[in-house]
């Protein structure tokens, strides 16, 4: 078997939703040749558009290293598919779940399956689709490869320099690893999100608008797409199912707990040697505050404990980016910003994260530059 050329031949993304588009308009800004494939061939030619890359030409030249970037149970007949179209190419995937896909191409590609690394670019939107994609998805995102024990060493070593390119952090497990951490830190949370979010549905509009943030951070990622993530959750379902038994198992201490305080709990509850349901609930709390803790801060960092400046802001065009100029202008770093929308009033309240050395100078030159800033 030749070398596989990897990046140093043409790249064919296979798949030309959000993360394969995104893919190839970061690889197309680079200057590399993009060439997109896509079952349905309007959102093939919607994200050549965009300039993802171009749609199959006669005399392409056979790729290097082909992406296939599709629904996680078609994902392994592609990368078997590309794998036997293309000798000499590298071949590697982004489906999210990886021990069901690396068994099956390994199982069916033979000797070829030595050129493909499963990959899992930890980086998405809620939204969609081409039109959703973006250059700068992956940047300071993690990356996982799980090359196995086989695997061509430049056959690694071309994607992860595709890593690299798309300036994303490289991460390398072994499949199962991978599958357990995905179930915990990233399919557990759109479950409990969608499940949050369906409590709306039927609700009172007069009780659905008291919302605030709080609603909205949590239920975000329900806006996702319903069949993408019926397949990926799917396709984890033991690791899946064994982290939603133990939040289960949570939930049902939450609610003996509430039900003691509100009288309707069984005789001989709590048992003896268990926390009363105030201590239980602020158990609780604290477990979430204590596991809060242990999500990367920014850049994949650690944590940071960053002081928070609220600036009243009018809900007009550019009185965010004057507000961010402003800041700039003051020479502080904006660490985060988020911002909460007044009900009933043309004005939001702006979030701004600094470092708490920051905080009081901020304040006082906002407010000198004329920033409403609430005690």
């Amino acid at each position: 078997m030749s070398t596989p050329p990897g990046l140093d031949g043409a790249v064919h993304v296979v798949g030309t939703g959000l993360v394969g588009a995104s893919v190839g308009l970061a690889l197309t800004s680079a200057g590399a040749d993009v060439v997109l494939h896509d079952a349905s061939p309007t959102v093939a030619a919607v994200a050549a558009d965009l300039g993802a890359g171009h749609l199959p030409r006669e005399g392409d030249p056979a790729p290097g290293l082909v992406v296939v970037a599709a629904p996680p149970d078609v994902t392994a007949d592609l990368v078997v598919a590309a794998l036997r179209s293309h000798p000499d190419a590298v071949v590697t995937d982004v489906a999210s779940t990886k021990a069901r896909v690396v068994a099956d191409v390994r199982a069916r590609a033979g000797a070829d399956a030595a050129r493909y690394v499963g990959g899992h670019p930890m980086a998405g939107r809620e939204r969609h689709g081409p039109m959703a994609a973006r250059a700068d998805l992956f940047v300071g995102r993690p990356w996982v490869l799980t090359p196995q024990p086989d695997t061509v060493a430049t056959a690694t070593a071309a994607v992860r320099e595709l890593v690299s390119r798309l300036g994303a952090s490289l991460v390398e497990l072994g499949p199962e690893e991978h599958d357990e951490a995905v179930a915990l830190v990233s399919h557990l949370p759109q479950v409990a999100a969608s499940l949050v979010a369906a409590r709306l549905v039927g609700a009172p509009e007069r009780a659905v608008a008291l919302a605030g943030q709080g609603l909205r951070d949590v239920t975000r990622i329900a806006a996702s797409d319903p069949v993408l993530w019926a397949q990926i959750l799917a396709s984890n379902a033991a690791p899946l199912a064994s982290h939603l038994r133990l939040l289960r198992d949570d939930l049902d201490a939450a609610v003996a707990a509430l039900e003691t305080v509100a009288g309707t709990a069984a005789p001989g509850h709590p048992p003896d040697g268990v926390p009363g349901p105030l201590g239980a609930l602020a158990g609780l709390v604290a477990d979430g505050n204590a596991g809060r803790a242990m999500v990367p801060g920014k850049h994949g960092a650690a944590p940071t404990l960053y002081a928070t400046v609220p600036v009243l802001v009018p809900d007009r065009p550019g009185s965010l980016a004057a507000l961010v100029g402003a800041v700039g202008e003051i020479g502080v770093n904006v660490e985060d910003l988020r911002i909460e929308h007044s009900p009933g009033r043309q004005v939001g309240v702006a979030e701004v994260s600094v470092v708490p050395a920051a905080r009081d100078g901020l304040v006082a030159a906002l407010r000198e530059r004329g920033w409403s800033v609430p005690d």
